[in-house]
């Protein structure tokens, strides 16, 4: 499995510390940046990996800023991608398994890097349940193409 990270500065550790993880359990890590500590804008790398994930150049993302939100909302922004904005590991399976979420977000002011690891393998361990849920998947993917969408 190919995973694309990306983080801005305030979670440059913390995405280290994923990827050394992700890399030991022999996943091919694509590293969106940053690259550095120096204060930087967390939209660039959403953008980066959600381009990632949609192209399929990658299978999943992981993108981690202080608190996740606002990397989160960017990724959001890009066609096709369902981020998951997440602190525990119960909506990291759901948002895989109800959502088929293709991005995990989170952040290192917010998750120490045990709950990180576990957030991730949560995420990446769970499959679409499909069904019912891709009906929903279906709804979510029309209201982004400008489509109205009524209840049944």
């Amino acid at each position: 499995m190919k995973i694309a990270i990306g983080s801005d500065h305030a979670a440059f550790d913390l995405k280290s510390i994923v990827i050394q993880y992700l890399e030991g359990k022999e996943f091919d890590v694509v590293d969106a940046g940053t690259f550095t500590k120096e204060s930087t804008h967390y939209p660039i790398y959403a953008q980066k990996v959600a381009r990632a994930v949609t192209s399929e150049e990658v299978d999943f993302g992981i993108l981690i800023c202080g608190t996740g939100v606002g990397i989160g909302i960017s990724a959001n922004k890009v066609p096709g991608i369902r981020a998951a904005i997440v602190s525990d590991t119960y909506s990291a399976r759901m948002a895989r398994a109800h959502n088929n979420a293709n991005v995990l977000a989170f952040g290192e002011r917010v998750v120490g890097p045990g709950l990180a690891i576990e957030l991730v393998d949560a995420f990446l361990e769970e499959p679409f349940q499909g069904g019912r849920h891709q009906t929903r998947v279906n709804l979510i993917s029309q209201i982004e193409a400008g489509d109205d969408i009524s209840s049944d």
